[in-house]
């Protein structure tokens, strides 16, 4: 399961994966809100950040099951398609996302304050809360948190 680099060719799968957690009627995680903002707009930003060579796929027998969208050290995104979680997909992507950050620096996300699954799951990779936000910055304008990992030195 080694992620690879999103083309074009993917978007309309990453989309799918996206809108099962941000658009889906019955959602399986609570803390994801559905989103107000148009469909045109994730299509228009999905398109802007593959170009830009920010998102990672992993993929399963019936294809992309999860992506990871990056910039430097900074995870906006990272979605399993609900077939496939607690596969490992999540995992492979930030491990990738990991391996890419030199000694010393730091690796950084946001993530809702009442996503509890995502927060249990960000901490067993290392990640420490870093401060608590009111959520100005995200799309639900929900209370999140900053989480950092550090990169170490191997043992």
């Amino acid at each position: 399961m080694t992620p690879t680099r999103a083309r074009l060719r993917h978007m309309p799968a990453l989309l799918a994966i996206l809108w099962a957690h941000t658009r889906a009627p019955d959602q399986t995680a609570p803390a994801q809100p559905i989103v107000a903002r148009p469909r045109r707009a994730d299509i228009v930003l999905m398109a802007r950040i593959i170009l830009r060579r920010w998102v990672w796929i992993s993929f399963d027998d019936t294809g992309p099951a999860g992506f990871l969208a990056r910039d430097g050290a900074r995870v906006h995104a990272l979605y399993v398609h609900p077939r496939a979680q607690r596969r490992g997909h999540g995992s492979a992507l930030l491990r990738h996302a990991k391996s890419a950050i030199p000694t010393g620096d730091w690796l950084e996300l946001w993530t809702l304050q009442d996503n509890a699954p995502a927060r249990a799951f960000y901490a067993a990779h290392g990640f420490d809360v870093a401060r608590f936000g009111t959520g100005m910055g995200n799309d639900e304008n929900l209370p999140d948190l900053h989480l950092v990992w550090q990169a170490k030195a191997a043992a």
